[in-house]
């Protein structure tokens, strides 16, 4: 790798884990298509989809661990939660992440495009009331949680992302979880993600180390930096800006999947 390959994918890296850390997901949802798409246009050799995923796994899991860290005082963690839908993702991404291998280049760009479409559809659904609920109060339907999550985990694990940027709108759509505990639970829920979709990339020879451990070093710098800028946000500009992400990306994976 030479000086300019590697601050390009730092730049990747440290761009997409600040937005992560500030909206509670891994980050795959930005990181995914930059290092896609990004490398070739600065005449860098560009990463297979395969190589992508497999970097992009192992370095969510590096990401939420500073974003996490960043969360742990003020009640935004929600245990019972993060136990209930982090089980069941932990199952689903390392089942995803090991039968990845199997799958064609543009088998992964579908299941990206089929999840980021469907989280783009959720984000816009209204959302009114769940932040006046206080976060002592907070109760919800812990099987139906973790059946979703299941589910989110399998396809997470077969792109190398660790889900968030799926659990972030079924928990505030469907379980009705306030934006900040939102945001804390499923970067801790992510981390168990990312165990899953981490074993099963590396175990099946998918992951280009070099790469990964320019973005790991990024993550660690930038994650935690975003997670304190999203305490400060409102949660409807957060809310907003995840939405557009999410459309935007999935707008870009299906132009290039038609």
């Amino acid at each position: 790798m030479d000086l300019s390959f590697i601050i390009v994918i730092f730049l990747i890296g440290f761009i997409g884990s600040y937005i992560s850390g500030m909206l509670g997901i891994g980050g795959s949802i930005i990181k995914y298509p930059m290092l896609l798409y990004i490398p070739p246009i600065f005449g860098l050799a560009a990463f297979s989809a395969h190589e992508v995923s497999g970097i992009s796994a192992v370095q969510v899991f590096f990401a939420t661990i500073g974003g996490v860290w960043a969360y742990r005082k003020g009640g935004y963690l929600n245990k019972t939660l993060i136990a209930y839908m982090g089980g069941a993702i932990l199952i689903g991404s390392f089942i995803g992440g090991f039968g990845s291998k199997a799958m064609s280049e543009g088998g992964i760009n579908l299941v990206y495009g089929v999840l980021a479409l469907i989280a783009a559809v959720m984000m816009f659904i209204p959302k009114k009331g769940i932040d006046d609920i206080p976060l002592d109060k907070v109760v919800f339907n812990k099987w139906l949680a973790a059946s979703l999550a299941l589910i989110v985990g399998v396809g997470a694990g077969i792109v190398g992302a660790a889900g968030a940027f799926l659990l972030v709108p079924i928990m505030l759509v469907v379980l009705k979880i306030p934006t900040r505990m939102t945001i804390a639970s499923s970067l801790a829920i992510t981390f168990i993600s990312s165990i899953g979709a981490t074993v099963g990339k590396i175990t099946t020879g998918q992951v280009d180390y070099l790469p990964a451990l320019v973005m790991v070093v990024a993550s660690l710098i930038a994650s935690p930096l975003g997670a304190m800028a999203g305490k400060k946000v409102n949660t409807k500009i957060l809310q907003f800006i995840l939405a557009f992400l999410i459309l935007g990306t999935a707008i870009k994976i299906w132009m290039d999947i038609l």
